[in-house]
């Protein structure tokens, strides 16, 4: 059999596959991408799944219009997120489906990864589509139908891991060491990776490890070549940050990017939470992925003499497991899409362990077998995220609370007015267009519990924004205790003084959104 080639997709690996297999190849994407159109379609119908990816379509916004993330708009992650929402705001228009469909787009993407680094290690079709559509069906768990930074990495690393997987093949073949052309291209892909969110840098580690370990188990990497593919892979993954901390330098912006980028991260890391509430999300996660996770030990069970491919794909599978579980836990905090990291080698292991599962039953019916454990997989998670849109109805039988309260500001506001929104969606100010009286939109980091992530006087910015008499002040008053006493204390004042009470809308857990507007 010709060996596969690693990752055309993305065009990142050297090579040229033949014309059949490039055209299933086409075909196999297709299918993942229809599979995620219709997996995350519900996702297409409220406006806020995450504030997180609000925050990022607020900085694209403005990032379109001039005003740079951290100068414009603050945030502690980097500016890879921002950056792939404003390239889908040019590409598609500024729209949400515009941002929920590069969700889409990145779901596709890491199956069809997942796919191509099964088809590298010398496995069937079979597994890698299988493989594939595990992770677009469970990327719809775990608040994954937002387009958060879990899901726009999740191509990078998976397609690096793809190519590491084909070094290791050719390693344990012919005991070649990895080519260079192979470790720049990995690196450049974790690269890509850690602009968008640095704690993949465990992952980074493990592609590493994946590409060159083989080679040295074989004796085809000496010392020497090691060190200078070490070198190399360093440079790459570094090169997308360093060229981004260089644009902001040129800028005279270092100070902004040095804060956002860098402290502000190290100062959430210090936050952290109780070893019990750690375990009780954690444990909360695995629950929402115990099918995935009871295929995948599926590949415990003894089964005669297991092909290599087949233990390759196992023993990478666990090590990246064990590599996202550190990254999952390195920023110190357990939100439920942190655990999206997870899923990529929880999706390999699933469907391995699947096929070794469908093994036991008669020989004619293995691949019958195997489509029904997925298909019941990919029905659970489907179930999961759309039953309860069909309960609530929001965006479907009811009306979405922000488009809601967004059209009536934007039916009141005059060219220039602003608003501010003190404790709700800060993808108000994406919906209504208008530029924010602060850098910190996201209410957690300036009214919230985060505010001291910010390192600035967050009391004082509350009042310089209260002085800028923005036309409308928008509050949850469901969410009026998550706002800080002080701040609680300035926003109610000039409440009393200078706005009058417009309008009451409901929100979507059954608080009251409240318009003032200045008098």
């Amino acid at each position: 059999m010709p060996e596969a080639h690693p990752w055309p997709a993305l065009a990142l690996a050297f090579g040229r596959p033949r014309a059949a297999e490039a055209s299933r190849d086409s075909v196999v994407f297709l299918m993942l991408l229809l599979a995620a159109l219709v997996l995350r379609a519900s996702a297409f119908l409220p406006s806020v799944i995450n504030p997180d990816e609000s925050l990022y379509a607020v900085q694209a916004q403005a990032w379109l219009r001039g005003g740079w993330p951290y100068v414009a708009v603050w945030d502690m992650h980097p500016v890879g997120a921002p950056a792939l929402f404003a390239a889908a705001f040019a590409l598609f228009g500024e729209s949400l489906a515009s941002l929920r469909l590069l969700g889409v787009l990145a779901v596709a993407a890491t199956g069809f990864a997942l796919y191509r680094g099964v088809r590298a290690a010398g496995d069937g079709r079979p597994t890698g589509l299988a493989a594939g559509l595990a992770y677009v069906a469970c990327s719809a768990l775990l608040d994954g139908l937002a387009t958060n930074a879990e899901i726009l990495l999740a191509p990078f690393i998976a397609g690096a891991v793809a190519l590491g997987l084909g070094a290791t093949r050719r390693a344990l073949r012919q005991h070649q060491a990895p080519r260079l052309g192979v470790v720049l291209a990995a690196g450049l892909l974790v690269g890509c990776a850690l602009v968008i969110k640095p704690v993949v840098l465990p992952l980074g580690c493990l592609v590493f490890l994946v590409l060159v370990v083989p080679a040295l188990w074989v004796g085809g990497l000496g010392r020497g070549r090691l060190a200078v593919l070490a070198l190399a892979y360093a440079a790459t993954c570094a090169f997308p940050v360093a060229l981004v901390a260089l644009v902001y330098a040129l800028r005279g912006d270092w100070a902004a990017f040095l804060d956002g980028n860098i402290l502000a991260p190290l100062r959430y890391a210090g936050l952290g939470v109780p070893l019990a509430q750690a375990l009780r999300l954690s444990a909360a996660a695995a629950a929402t992925l115990v099918l995935p996770a009871v295929l995948a030990l599926g590949v415990l069970l003894p089964r005669g003499q297991p092909r290599p491919a087949e233990m390759q794909l196992a023993r990478a599978g666990l090590a990246w497991l064990c590599a996202a579980a550190l990254a999952v836990g390195l920023p110190g905090m357990y939100f439920p899409h942190y655990f999206l990291l997870l899923l990529a080698p929880v999706s390999l292991l699933a469907a391995l362990g699947a096929r070794r599962l469908a093994s036991l039953v008669r020989p004619g019916l293995v691949l019958a077998g195997f489509v029904a454990l997925m298909a019941v997989l990919a029905l659970q998670a489907l179930s999961t995220v759309l039953l309860p849109r069909l309960e609530h109805g929001i965006g479907l039988l009811q009306p979405d609370p922000p488009q809601r309260v967004a059209a009536a500001l934007n039916a009141a506001l005059l060219p220039g007015e602003t608003i501010f929104v003190v404790n709700w969606h800060p993808l108000l100010y994406f919906l209504t267009h208008t530029v924010a009286p602060t850098r910190y939109v996201l209410p957690s980091h300036l009214t919230g519990r985060f505010a001291e992530v910010t390192g600035i006087d967050a009391e004082a910015e509350v009042a310089r924004i209260l002085a800028t008499r923005p036309r409308f002040i928008v509050l949850d008053s469901g969410r009026w205790g998550q706002v800080r006493p002080a701040a609680q204390a300035l926003v109610t004042e000039v409440l009393e003084r200078d706005y009058a009470q417009d309008s009451q809308m409901p929100a979507e857990d059954g608080s009251t959104v409240e318009l003032w507007r200045l008098r």
